[in-house]
């Protein structure tokens, strides 16, 4: 890893006490721009370095997200930090995780579908 990456790693979790998720930092729909190029872009790299790193369990990893409870149109970044499923791959059952996620309390598929799609993310 990069030494400005271990930095920033560093001072994030001194400040917030682990790496936020990407909507916490930035405010943005999953699909923006924000996240390929950019302070966006640095921080998933950031994000993923640190999570993939920390070695977490199914129930902590869920408990990490309940801490930072993602907006619905990021349940497939939930997905796939949680259980290493894309939910977004045509291959994928994706409907036996969005139950999952609506059992834990994070919301639906219909959910993830419905912020997708709302008109709020075009006025930003």
């Amino acid at each position: 890893m990069e030494p400005w990456m271990q930095a920033q790693i560093d001072a994030l979790v001194d400040r917030h006490g682990s790496v936020p998720p990407p909507w916490v930092m930035y405010d943005e729909h999953p699909y923006s721009i924000c996240w390929r190029m950019g302070g966006g872009e640095s921080h998933v790299m950031l994000w993923s370095e640190w999570w993939n790193r920390q070695g977490l369990t199914e129930d902590q990893k869920v408990a990490y997200f309940r801490e930072w409870p993602p907006p619905p149109c990021w349940l497939a970044f939930l997905i796939e930090a949680v259980w290493g499923v894309d939910a977004c791959d045509e291959g994928t059952n994706a409907s036996a995780y969005f139950q999952r996620t609506a059992r834990l309390g994070f919301g639906s598929q219909a959910d993830y579908e419905r912020d997708l799609d709302d008109p709020k993310w075009l006025e930003r």
